[in-house]
C-alpha cells in the first residue's frame, strides 16, 4: 500500500529536487533526538515549549522523508537524563 504525504510547499519542493539532482537518497536515516528542554530553557522558554518544538520538528522530518521517498526512517526520542 503506497503512503500518500502532504505535497511540499513550493520553497520545500525547490530544495528537495535540488537534494535528489545532488546524488542518491539515502535508503534509511536515523536520527538521534536530545536537547529539547535544555534548548527551551536557554532561551527562556519553558520545557514544555521545547517539546512541543520538538513534536514539529518531527512531523516536518517525517513528512519530507516520506517525499523524499526515504524507505526507513529511526528516531531515538529517549533521553536518559529524564
Amino acid at each position: 500500500m503506497k503512503k500518500k504525504f502532504i505535497n511540499p510547499s513550493k520553497e520545500d519542493k525547490v530544495i528537495q529536487d535540488a537534494l535528489k539532482a545532488s546524488g542518491e537518497i539515502p535508503r534509511h536515516i536515523a536520527i538521534i533526538m536530545d536537547g529539547n528542554g535544555r534548548w527551551a530553557k536557554q532561551h527562556g522558554k519553558s520545557r514544555v515549549f521545547g517539546h512541543r518544538q520538538g513534536v514539529a520538528s518531527v512531523r516536518d522530518t517525517v513528512e519530507a522523508c516520506g517525499q523524499l521517498g526515504v524507505k526507513y526512517l529511526t528516531l531515538y526520542t529517549f533521553s536518559t537524563e529524564n
